[in-house]
């Protein structure tokens, strides 16, 4: 059972990849992101769809195990616990607009993967307060708000500037 409990926390494996496991985490919800836009022509529905579905389950993951994964992988909120990764990034993409065909998808995940990955490390507040909170919730919460803070920035920057450039 452990192991099952590792392999979530760690977000199916990533947070074991090298240098920085938390980019590895959210490379994998961009890949099935753009693996949604392709396979539904981006969809909104679908896209949504599945994004509130990974950030729910992972949510719920990192809350509900995240107590065994400060003991398992030691410390506070974990480098290779990426679950919670899986979740900010997640939360990044809903709603986002990538319907108007693959440049769309490819632009809207590579702009909503560096502003996450940007404010997950730079933690604006109240995101560094959050890491405060008790285990599973202080390992979820600082991502959950830079996933909004990232969302925010995205729907900002590819409404008004750049899919209208396109």
């Amino acid at each position: 059972m452990d192991k099952i409990k590792k392999l979530l926390v760690t977000g199916l494996g990533t947070g074991y990849l090298p240098l920085a496991p938390g980019s590895w985490g959210s490379a994998a919800v961009m890949g099935v992101f753009l693996a949604v836009g392709w396979l539904t022509c981006g969809n909104a529905y679908w896209l949504g769809g599945v994004m509130l579905a990974i950030a729910a389950a992972a949510g719920s993951a990192c809350v509900a195990l995240g107590e065994f994964a400060e003991r398992a992988l030691g410390g506070k909120d974990p480098d290779r616990c990426t679950i919670d990764e899986f979740a900010g990034q997640a939360i990044t993409y809903l709603l986002l607009p990538a319907g108007g065909g693959p440049h769309d998808w490819l632009v809207a995940a590579g702009v909503g993967f560096l502003a996450f990955r940007a404010l997950d490390v730079i933690k604006p507040p109240p995101a560094n307060t959050f890491e405060k909170l008790s285990a599973g919730w202080g390992v979820l919460m600082d991502d959950v708000v830079a996933g909004v803070y990232a969302n925010v920035l995205c729907q900002l920057l590819l409404r008004f500037w750049l899919l209208k450039a396109g």
